[in-house]
């Protein structure tokens, strides 16, 4: 599933070609993805201008001059492709402009658009209940002892709630779990302010790297361009059961499940 750096680097790839240029046509190829399209969005965004792109989580938002919002999720296999060389039969939504075209793929389909007065972004059911942004000043260490203070949930589950943290995933988590030394198994409520100095960090970090790096080609996310991201040749513990610790000697990535989802980790030196 694409994460935060894929959504990213989707939402730069799109800027180059898209920000400033009006939507002349937009073509709905069929009514619905994962849930319909929204009523009325052909209507809404043809003949808009698009001021500006961004992200919140794993959301990729397209802003136009008219207050209106597209807000966009790659689900499982979803992007962007840029002036395709042929049409495919999983372009679900199609815009284009004077100079180029922007298909939205999806074989799975568990992608999906909604279109939001721009003014009403932050009440939008999924954003208001976020926390903040992993890259943003406020996740600070302090916002996370609050976040994190009693519970017995394990910390690896706890930070891929939206609630405590907006927009971290399983791979992301892993890394920077391994980068802080952290054991993803431990109580929320038993990681302290000592480990949490090194978490917070260790979250910025691997995020901008793997985002410099144009994410993690995993399956069937590509950019924009449709070139392959290559942050996974950087995978410390992801994907790397068996193998030896990268950090510390006699270590052995392990791999455990938490509620259905496989975690990576040396238990050895993430304690």
């Amino acid at each position: 599933m694409p994460e935060l750096p894929e959504v990213e680097t989707t939402v730069r790839g799109l800027a180059r070609f898209l920000e400033g240029e009006r939507i002349e046509r937009l073509v709905l190829n069929r009514p619905d993805m994962r849930f319909p399209f929204p009523e009325g969005i052909v209507q809404s965004l043809t003949g808009a201008a698009v001021t500006s792109l961004g992200r919140r989580a794993k959301y990729g938002l397209i802003h136009t001059d008219r207050d209106t919002t597209m807000i966009f999720h790659l689900g499982m296999s979803g992007r962007w492709r840029i002036d395709p060389d042929v049409p495919d039969k999983h372009d679900h939504l199609v815009m284009e402009t004077a100079g180029h075209s922007f298909a939205l793929n999806d074989p799975r389909r568990f992608g999906y658009v909604d279109l939001v007065d721009t003014p009403a972004l932050e009440t939008w059911p999924a954003f208001a209940v976020m926390g903040p942004e992993p890259l943003g000043d406020e996740l600070t260490v302090e916002h996370l002892r609050i976040a994190l203070k009693g519970r017995k949930q394990a910390i690896k589950l706890l930070l891929l709630d939206q609630r405590v943290v907006a927009g971290l995933g399983n791979i992301y988590v892993c890394e920077a779990l391994f980068r802080a030394g952290i054991n993803p198994r431990k109580a929320g409520g038993r990681v302290f302010r000592p480990a949490l100095e090194k978490l917070v960090p260790a979250i910025r970090e691997v995020l901008a790297q793997s985002i410099a790096d144009g994410g993690s080609s995993l399956r069937d996310y590509a950019r924009p361009d449709g070139e392959l991201g290559y942050f996974a040749t950087r995978f410390q513990v992801y994907g790397r059961e068996d193998e030896p610790c990268v950090r510390c000697e006699g270590g052995t990535i392990r791999r455990v499940v938490q509620s259905g989802r496989s975690t990576w980790f040396c238990p050895q030196c993430q304690t």
